[in-house]
């Protein structure tokens, strides 16, 4: 095994998960592919650039492609968090939060001119532009160990509040057994950011614990309408100590070079490098 490289256990771990090629004619060994999808998101270099170890790189290139569109890591992360789910390993306190990665010029080619410049163009592959220049945010829900459970992708200067609900909507864990996939967490832990009575009423509705700061205008709101302005929001300020998790967690998958600076053109690759970074992350933790 070389650095960079999937271990003998890892690699029993995601072998099943892999689709199997079929009836067809003999393809690339799975595991030095993946092997090489690893390398090219741990270091961030060119798909072109690849070592002649993981045989041509368009092969590679064009199985990550393949495996991104159809959804293969997502479902192999879903396996994955219902195996640790069957086995009592997930005490669903979740973590969220958001974190902005910096588009290399590469990522900025997309085609977009000519298009639609408005907010609702849905071809805009999760970049904006900002004084820094074009940016993607990563939202992020994690479990009380650090591992990610849904990852949702937006442009850089998309608020965090407005992807709170969206992003909670993205857990889904599958039964091993009969029933259905499980989407909804104990607890949610999260900060100012998060804070708004609509993103609260959609965690009580669902019956979802919450621990959220409130902000300093909003309690100077309510205290200015006196007995109009209502309770204050409950906080534990022990249980928000434990928020420090989504932040080593993002700190984890920013050690893959090719997640902590975006190299990928479309918004489904990028994703999907994401994706099989928290898969690396769920294995090295079983």
């Amino acid at each position: 095994m070389r650095r960079h490289e999937l271990t003998d256990v890892e690699w029993e771990l995601l072998a099943p998960l892999i689709p199997s090629a079929g009836r067809v004619r003999p393809r690339a060994e799975d595991r030095r592919v993946i092997n090489g999808m690893v390398y090219k998101i741990r270091t961030g270099v060119s798909w072109r650039d690849l070592p002649e170890r993981y045989g041509p790189w368009k092969s590679v290139y064009t199985r990550f492609r393949r495996y991104a569109i159809d959804g293969v890591f997502t479902r192999a992360l879903q396996q994955i968090q219902a195996q640790a789910d069957a086995a009592g390993d997930i005490d669903w306190l979740v973590q969220i939060d958001s974190t902005i990665v910096r588009a290399h010029q590469h990522a900025a080619a997309t085609g977009r001119k000519g298009g639609s410049t408005g907010r609702t163009n849905r071809n805009d592959h999760a970049l904006g532009r900002s004084r820094g220049g074009l940016t993607t945010k990563i939202h992020l829900a994690c479990d009380s160990r650090g591992r990610p459970l849904a990852v949702l992708l937006t442009p850089g200067q998309r608020h965090d509040g407005v992807c709170a609900r969206p992003l909670l909507e993205r857990i889904r864990v599958p039964r091993t057994g009969p029933g259905r996939p499980r989407c909804r967490p104990d607890h949610v832990i999260a900060d100012k950011a998060y804070s708004s009575r609509g993103f609260r009423a959609y965690l009580r509705r669902r019956g979802i614990g919450r621990t959220i700061p409130e902000k300093n205008d909003q309690k100077m709101h309510r205290r200015n309408r006196g007995r109009r302005g209502g309770r204050p929001t409950a906080f534990d300020s022990k249980i928000y100590r434990r928020r420090n998790t989504v932040e080593r967690c993002f700190n984890q998958l920013k050690g893959f070079r090719g997640i902590a600076t975006r190299y990928e053109k479309t918004a489904t690759s990028y994703e999907a490098a994401v994706t099989l970074a928290s898969l690396l992350l769920w294995a090295r933790s079983i």
